[in-house]
Protein backbone atom coordinates (compact mmCIF):
# COMPACT_ATOMS: atom_id res chain seq x y z
CA UNK A 1 0.00 0.00 0.00
CA UNK A 2 1.46 3.49 -0.76
CA UNK A 3 2.29 5.73 1.71
CA UNK A 4 -0.16 8.69 2.13
CA UNK A 5 1.82 12.20 2.81
CA UNK A 6 0.53 15.52 2.96
CA UNK A 7 2.44 15.93 -0.75
CA UNK A 8 0.22 12.94 -2.38
CA UNK A 9 -3.14 14.50 -0.70
CA UNK A 10 -2.19 17.83 -2.05
CA UNK A 11 -1.15 16.54 -5.53
CA UNK A 12 -4.52 14.98 -5.35
CA UNK A 13 -6.50 18.38 -4.43
CA UNK A 14 -4.95 20.11 -7.67
CA UNK A 15 -7.65 18.39 -9.33
CA UNK A 16 -10.19 20.41 -7.58
CA UNK A 17 -11.27 24.06 -9.21
CA UNK A 18 -12.79 26.87 -7.80
CA UNK A 19 -16.05 27.56 -9.92
CA UNK A 20 -15.97 30.92 -9.41
CA UNK A 21 -11.95 31.67 -10.07
CA UNK A 22 -11.72 28.09 -12.46
CA UNK A 23 -8.04 27.50 -10.66
CA UNK A 24 -7.30 24.50 -8.58
CA UNK A 25 -7.56 25.16 -4.79
CA UNK A 26 -4.18 24.08 -4.21
CA UNK A 27 -2.61 26.90 -5.99
CA UNK A 28 -5.10 29.46 -4.75
CA UNK A 29 -3.80 28.60 -1.49
CA UNK A 30 -7.14 27.39 -0.11
CA UNK A 31 -6.03 24.40 1.26
CA UNK A 32 -4.37 24.67 5.34
CA UNK A 33 -4.27 22.76 7.81
CA UNK A 34 -3.74 18.88 6.48
CA UNK A 35 -3.36 16.27 8.71
CA UNK A 36 -2.82 12.76 7.91
CA UNK A 37 -2.44 9.56 10.31
CA UNK A 38 -2.43 5.69 9.17
CA UNK A 39 -4.70 6.56 6.27
CA UNK A 40 -6.86 9.33 7.68
CA UNK A 41 -6.84 12.58 6.27
CA UNK A 42 -8.26 15.80 7.49
CA UNK A 43 -7.75 19.07 5.68
CA UNK A 44 -9.61 22.63 5.39
CA UNK A 45 -10.49 24.60 2.60
CA UNK A 46 -10.54 28.17 3.27
CA UNK A 47 -13.30 30.17 1.48
CA UNK A 48 -14.97 33.84 2.28
CA UNK A 49 -18.25 33.55 4.42
CA UNK A 50 -21.28 34.50 1.54
CA UNK A 51 -19.38 31.67 -0.84
CA UNK A 52 -19.64 29.15 1.76
CA UNK A 53 -23.03 27.10 0.86
CA UNK A 54 -22.34 27.54 -2.82
CA UNK A 55 -19.37 25.68 -2.51
CA UNK A 56 -20.48 22.62 -0.52
CA UNK A 57 -20.40 20.77 -4.13
CA UNK A 58 -16.34 21.81 -4.46
CA UNK A 59 -15.95 20.57 -0.96
CA UNK A 60 -17.49 16.66 -1.90
CA UNK A 61 -15.30 16.43 -4.64
CA UNK A 62 -12.38 17.57 -2.48
CA UNK A 63 -13.19 15.04 -0.52
CA UNK A 64 -13.56 12.10 -2.95
CA UNK A 65 -10.51 12.84 -4.93
CA UNK A 66 -8.52 12.86 -1.77
CA UNK A 67 -10.50 9.44 -0.79
CA UNK A 68 -9.42 8.41 -4.07
CA UNK A 69 -5.98 7.95 -3.05
CA UNK A 70 -4.53 4.70 -2.60
CA UNK A 71 -4.28 4.16 0.95
CA UNK A 72 -6.57 6.92 2.26
CA UNK A 73 -9.20 4.98 4.81
CA UNK A 74 -11.34 8.01 5.74
CA UNK A 75 -11.45 11.95 4.39
CA UNK A 76 -12.71 14.70 6.47
CA UNK A 77 -12.68 18.03 4.82
CA UNK A 78 -14.09 21.35 5.83
CA UNK A 79 -14.92 24.83 4.63
CA UNK A 80 -13.92 27.36 6.67
CA UNK A 81 -13.78 31.51 6.63
CA UNK A 82 -11.43 32.86 8.78
CA UNK A 83 -9.74 35.20 6.35
CA UNK A 84 -10.47 36.03 2.81
CA UNK A 85 -9.42 33.88 0.31
CA UNK A 86 -5.49 34.79 -0.78
CA UNK A 87 -6.97 35.54 -4.54
CA UNK A 88 -10.02 37.56 -3.30
CA UNK A 89 -7.78 39.69 -0.78
CA UNK A 90 -5.65 40.61 -3.60
CA UNK A 91 -8.60 41.61 -5.77
CA UNK A 92 -9.67 44.38 -3.58
CA UNK A 93 -12.86 42.29 -2.38
CA UNK A 94 -14.19 44.18 0.64
CA UNK A 95 -15.16 43.00 4.56
CA UNK A 96 -13.10 41.05 7.05
CA UNK A 97 -13.72 37.19 6.81
CA UNK A 98 -12.65 36.98 10.95
CA UNK A 99 -16.41 36.58 12.87
CA UNK A 100 -17.62 35.16 16.10
CA UNK A 101 -20.70 32.63 17.32
CA UNK A 102 -22.61 32.18 13.74
CA UNK A 103 -20.37 34.52 11.79
CA UNK A 104 -17.35 31.92 11.08
CA UNK A 105 -19.19 30.46 8.10
CA UNK A 106 -18.28 26.91 8.07
CA UNK A 107 -20.13 27.18 4.84
CA UNK A 108 -19.74 23.36 3.95
CA UNK A 109 -23.83 23.32 3.62
CA UNK A 110 -24.16 19.97 6.01
CA UNK A 111 -26.66 22.30 8.72
CA UNK A 112 -29.14 23.01 5.58
CA UNK A 113 -29.10 19.42 4.64
CA UNK A 114 -30.15 17.40 8.14
CA UNK A 115 -29.95 18.15 11.94
CA UNK A 116 -26.65 17.44 13.55
CA UNK A 117 -27.40 13.84 15.74
CA UNK A 118 -30.59 12.96 14.83
CA UNK A 119 -30.59 9.74 17.03
CA UNK A 120 -29.47 10.78 19.96
CA UNK A 121 -31.86 11.59 22.74
CA UNK A 122 -29.43 13.43 25.17
CA UNK A 123 -26.69 15.73 24.66
CA UNK A 124 -24.41 17.00 27.85
CA UNK A 125 -21.41 18.96 27.93
CA UNK A 126 -18.84 18.43 30.98
CA UNK A 127 -17.06 21.50 30.74
CA UNK A 128 -14.71 23.65 33.27
CA UNK A 129 -13.43 27.43 33.69
CA UNK A 130 -10.25 26.50 33.64
CA UNK A 131 -7.40 23.12 32.90
CA UNK A 132 -6.70 20.91 35.47
CA UNK A 133 -9.46 20.61 37.77
CA UNK A 134 -10.27 16.67 36.32
CA UNK A 135 -13.06 17.16 33.82
CA UNK A 136 -12.14 14.90 31.25
CA UNK A 137 -11.78 12.38 34.42
CA UNK A 138 -15.12 13.14 35.66
CA UNK A 139 -16.80 12.92 31.95
CA UNK A 140 -15.23 9.35 30.97
CA UNK A 141 -16.76 8.11 34.37
CA UNK A 142 -20.18 9.74 34.27
CA UNK A 143 -20.52 8.43 30.87
CA UNK A 144 -19.74 5.22 32.34
CA UNK A 145 -21.98 5.53 35.49
CA UNK A 146 -24.66 6.89 33.24
CA UNK A 147 -24.02 3.95 31.25
CA UNK A 148 -24.57 1.46 34.37
CA UNK A 149 -28.30 3.31 34.71
CA UNK A 150 -29.33 1.00 31.64
CA UNK A 151 -28.34 3.38 29.47
CA UNK A 152 -27.37 3.55 26.06
CA UNK A 153 -23.93 6.37 25.94
CA UNK A 154 -21.68 7.53 23.54
CA UNK A 155 -18.51 10.08 24.74
CA UNK A 156 -17.16 12.51 22.24
CA UNK A 157 -13.74 14.16 23.00
CA UNK A 158 -14.17 17.95 22.03
CA UNK A 159 -10.98 18.97 23.29
CA UNK A 160 -9.26 19.44 19.63
CA UNK A 161 -6.41 20.35 21.49
CA UNK A 162 -5.78 18.22 24.14
CA UNK A 163 -7.89 15.00 23.71
CA UNK A 164 -7.21 12.23 26.59
CA UNK A 165 -10.30 9.94 26.11
CA UNK A 166 -8.28 7.51 23.92
CA UNK A 167 -5.98 6.79 26.65
CA UNK A 168 -8.26 7.17 29.43
CA UNK A 169 -10.52 4.60 27.70
CA UNK A 170 -7.18 2.02 26.76
CA UNK A 171 -8.27 2.76 22.93
CA UNK A 172 -5.24 5.15 22.30
CA UNK A 173 -3.64 4.13 19.11
CA UNK A 174 -7.08 2.60 17.50
CA UNK A 175 -8.13 3.30 14.20
CA UNK A 176 -11.49 4.30 13.32
CA UNK A 177 -13.24 2.22 10.59
CA UNK A 178 -15.93 2.75 7.92
CA UNK A 179 -17.93 0.03 6.58
CA UNK A 180 -19.33 2.30 3.59
CA UNK A 181 -16.52 4.71 2.97
CA UNK A 182 -18.85 7.98 3.79
CA UNK A 183 -19.19 7.43 7.67
CA UNK A 184 -16.35 6.76 10.43
CA UNK A 185 -17.47 3.78 13.14
CA UNK A 186 -17.04 4.57 16.57
CA UNK A 187 -14.61 2.52 18.58
CA UNK A 188 -16.20 1.15 21.41
CA UNK A 189 -14.48 1.07 25.15
CA UNK A 190 -16.54 -0.78 27.74
CA UNK A 191 -19.77 -0.71 26.20
CA UNK A 192 -19.54 3.57 25.58
CA UNK A 193 -18.95 4.55 21.73
CA UNK A 194 -16.52 7.06 21.30
CA UNK A 195 -15.31 9.65 19.20
CA UNK A 196 -12.05 11.61 19.57
CA UNK A 197 -9.52 13.49 16.77
CA UNK A 198 -7.20 11.53 19.35
CA UNK A 199 -7.96 8.88 17.11
CA UNK A 200 -7.19 10.65 13.88
CA UNK A 201 -3.44 12.36 14.81
CA UNK A 202 -0.29 10.77 16.67
CA UNK A 203 -0.61 11.27 20.10
CA UNK A 204 2.64 13.64 20.38
CA UNK A 205 1.67 16.07 17.44
CA UNK A 206 0.36 19.54 17.80
CA UNK A 207 -2.71 20.19 16.19
CA UNK A 208 -1.79 23.65 13.99
CA UNK A 209 -5.48 24.93 13.51
CA UNK A 210 -7.36 27.73 13.98
CA UNK A 211 -10.74 28.10 15.32
CA UNK A 212 -12.95 27.84 12.69
CA UNK A 213 -10.85 24.86 11.37
CA UNK A 214 -11.91 22.87 15.37
CA UNK A 215 -15.06 24.06 14.61
CA UNK A 216 -15.60 22.65 11.45
CA UNK A 217 -13.78 19.66 12.19
CA UNK A 218 -15.28 18.95 15.48
CA UNK A 219 -19.21 19.37 13.37
CA UNK A 220 -18.08 16.73 10.83
CA UNK A 221 -17.15 14.47 13.28
CA UNK A 222 -20.38 14.65 15.56
CA UNK A 223 -21.71 14.62 11.50
CA UNK A 224 -19.81 12.07 9.66
CA UNK A 225 -20.05 8.91 12.84
CA UNK A 226 -22.10 5.85 12.69
CA UNK A 227 -23.50 6.86 16.66
CA UNK A 228 -26.83 5.28 16.25
CA UNK A 229 -29.72 5.77 18.50
CA UNK A 230 -28.30 6.96 21.72
CA UNK A 231 -30.36 7.78 24.83
CA UNK A 232 -27.31 9.95 25.72
CA UNK A 233 -24.17 11.46 24.05
CA UNK A 234 -21.60 12.91 27.36
CA UNK A 235 -19.35 15.44 25.15
CA UNK A 236 -16.03 16.37 27.13
CA UNK A 237 -15.36 20.27 26.47
CA UNK A 238 -12.47 22.03 26.19
CA UNK A 239 -11.45 23.94 29.17
CA UNK A 240 -11.72 27.93 29.16
CA UNK A 241 -14.80 29.97 27.94
CA UNK A 242 -13.09 30.90 24.41
CA UNK A 243 -14.77 31.19 20.87
CA UNK A 244 -14.18 27.54 20.10
CA UNK A 245 -16.42 26.41 23.35
CA UNK A 246 -19.12 29.12 23.05
CA UNK A 247 -19.48 27.81 19.22
CA UNK A 248 -19.62 24.35 19.92
CA UNK A 249 -22.65 25.52 21.84
CA UNK A 250 -24.08 27.26 19.72
CA UNK A 251 -23.92 24.46 17.34
CA UNK A 252 -24.70 21.01 19.07
CA UNK A 253 -28.18 21.04 20.48
CA UNK A 254 -27.28 20.63 23.70
CA UNK A 255 -29.28 19.42 26.49
CA UNK A 256 -27.56 20.58 29.64
CA UNK A 257 -24.01 21.09 30.97
CA UNK A 258 -22.33 19.85 33.83
CA UNK A 259 -19.77 21.76 35.37
CA UNK A 260 -16.36 20.70 37.09
CA UNK A 261 -14.43 22.86 39.58
CA UNK A 262 -12.45 22.36 42.55
CA UNK A 263 -12.73 24.13 45.77
CA UNK A 264 -10.37 26.90 45.23
CA UNK A 265 -11.33 30.47 44.88
CA UNK A 266 -9.41 30.59 41.51
CA UNK A 267 -11.30 27.68 40.25
CA UNK A 268 -14.61 28.70 41.26
CA UNK A 269 -13.94 32.02 39.54
CA UNK A 270 -13.58 30.41 36.23
CA UNK A 271 -16.12 27.76 36.75
CA UNK A 272 -18.77 31.03 37.42
CA UNK A 273 -17.41 32.12 33.87
CA UNK A 274 -18.17 28.61 32.43
CA UNK A 275 -21.85 28.61 33.60
CA UNK A 276 -22.50 32.23 32.65
CA UNK A 277 -21.22 31.51 29.40
CA UNK A 278 -24.01 28.72 28.74
CA UNK A 279 -26.61 30.70 30.24
CA UNK A 280 -26.09 33.05 28.09
CA UNK A 281 -26.65 30.95 25.19
CA UNK A 282 -29.67 29.58 27.15
CA UNK A 283 -27.77 26.01 27.80
CA UNK A 284 -29.79 25.25 30.82
CA UNK A 285 -26.90 24.41 33.41
CA UNK A 286 -27.26 20.83 35.16
CA UNK A 287 -25.75 21.57 38.07
CA UNK A 288 -21.96 21.78 39.61
CA UNK A 289 -19.30 19.02 40.41
CA UNK A 290 -16.88 19.65 43.58
CA UNK A 291 -13.98 17.36 42.39
CA UNK A 292 -10.71 16.88 44.50
CA UNK A 293 -13.08 18.00 47.47
CA UNK A 294 -11.12 15.86 49.74
CA UNK A 295 -8.22 13.44 50.63
CA UNK A 296 -8.87 10.87 52.87
CA UNK A 297 -5.26 9.01 53.75
CA UNK A 298 -5.94 5.14 53.24
CA UNK A 299 -3.51 4.55 56.75
CA UNK A 300 -4.45 6.88 58.92
CA UNK A 301 -8.01 7.64 58.05
CA UNK A 302 -7.70 11.34 58.13
CA UNK A 303 -9.48 13.52 55.93
CA UNK A 304 -7.64 17.00 54.85
CA UNK A 305 -9.37 19.95 52.68
CA UNK A 306 -6.04 20.40 50.85
CA UNK A 307 -7.78 22.53 48.01
CA UNK A 308 -10.44 24.15 50.61
CA UNK A 309 -13.72 22.54 50.77
CA UNK A 310 -17.52 23.29 50.21
CA UNK A 311 -16.63 26.27 48.00
CA UNK A 312 -18.49 24.56 44.71
CA UNK A 313 -21.44 24.14 47.06
CA UNK A 314 -21.78 27.39 48.11
CA UNK A 315 -21.11 29.01 44.74
CA UNK A 316 -23.73 26.77 43.42
CA UNK A 317 -25.90 28.17 46.29
CA UNK A 318 -24.92 31.93 44.96
CA UNK A 319 -25.57 31.26 41.39
CA UNK A 320 -29.16 29.26 41.72
CA UNK A 321 -27.87 26.10 40.26
CA UNK A 322 -27.56 22.40 41.37
CA UNK A 323 -25.09 20.73 43.85
CA UNK A 324 -24.33 18.06 42.30
CA UNK A 325 -21.57 16.29 44.60
CA UNK A 326 -18.39 16.23 45.63
CA UNK A 327 -15.45 14.14 44.54
CA UNK A 328 -12.30 13.59 46.43
CA UNK A 329 -8.85 13.56 45.85
CA UNK A 330 -7.89 9.87 45.34
CA UNK A 331 -5.12 8.08 43.87
CA UNK A 332 -6.74 5.43 42.72
CA UNK A 333 -9.08 7.58 40.48
CA UNK A 334 -6.02 8.82 38.34
CA UNK A 335 -4.67 5.57 38.16
CA UNK A 336 -7.23 3.79 36.86
CA UNK A 337 -7.76 7.04 34.47
CA UNK A 338 -3.91 7.12 33.60
CA UNK A 339 -4.05 3.23 32.98
CA UNK A 340 -7.18 3.42 30.56
CA UNK A 341 -9.21 1.43 33.22
CA UNK A 342 -12.27 4.16 34.85
CA UNK A 343 -13.15 3.25 37.99
CA UNK A 344 -16.47 3.08 37.52
CA UNK A 345 -16.18 0.16 35.35
CA UNK A 346 -13.41 -1.62 36.65
CA UNK A 347 -14.63 -0.78 40.72
CA UNK A 348 -18.58 -0.84 39.84
CA UNK A 349 -18.95 -1.88 43.63
CA UNK A 350 -16.84 0.64 45.39
CA UNK A 351 -17.04 3.69 47.21
CA UNK A 352 -16.10 6.01 44.37
CA UNK A 353 -17.63 4.36 41.65
CA UNK A 354 -21.27 5.03 43.63
CA UNK A 355 -19.95 8.73 43.72
CA UNK A 356 -20.25 8.92 40.28
CA UNK A 357 -23.15 7.03 40.00
CA UNK A 358 -24.97 9.36 42.60
CA UNK A 359 -24.11 12.26 40.28
CA UNK A 360 -25.09 10.21 37.36
CA UNK A 361 -28.63 9.60 38.57
CA UNK A 362 -28.90 13.59 39.30
CA UNK A 363 -27.81 14.59 36.03
CA UNK A 364 -30.09 12.01 33.94
CA UNK A 365 -33.21 13.07 36.73
CA UNK A 366 -32.48 16.72 35.47
CA UNK A 367 -32.18 16.21 31.92
CA UNK A 368 -35.52 14.26 31.49
CA UNK A 369 -37.46 16.63 33.57
CA UNK A 370 -35.93 19.47 31.43
CA UNK A 371 -37.31 17.59 28.34
CA UNK A 372 -40.48 16.36 29.98
CA UNK A 373 -39.74 12.73 29.69
CA UNK A 374 -42.57 10.55 30.32
CA UNK A 375 -40.74 7.37 29.21
CA UNK A 376 -37.41 6.40 30.16
CA UNK A 377 -34.78 3.91 32.40
CA UNK A 378 -36.33 3.89 35.97
CA UNK A 379 -33.18 4.82 38.08
CA UNK A 380 -33.56 3.25 41.26
CA UNK A 381 -30.39 3.95 44.16
CA UNK A 382 -29.88 1.72 46.17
Amino acid sequence: MSEVTEKTILHALEQVIDPDRGKDIVSLGMVSGVVVKNGHVAFAIEVDPERGPHLEPMRKVAEQVVHDVPGVLTVSAVLTAERQAPQQAAQGRGGQAHGHGHGHGHGHGHGQEEPLLPEVKAIIAVASGKGGVGKSTTAVNLALALKSLGLSVGMFDADVFGPSQPRMLGVSGVQPTSADSKKMDPIEAYGLKVMSIGFLVPEDAPLVWRGPMVMGALEQLLRDVNWGALDVLVVDMPPGTGDTQLTMTQRVPLSGAVIVSTPQDIALLDARKGLNMFRQVNVPVLGIIENMSYYHCPNCGHEAHIFGHGGARQEATKLSADFLGELPLDIDIRTTSDEGRPIVATQPDGPLAQAYKAIAAKVWDKVQTLQGAKKGPKIVMQ
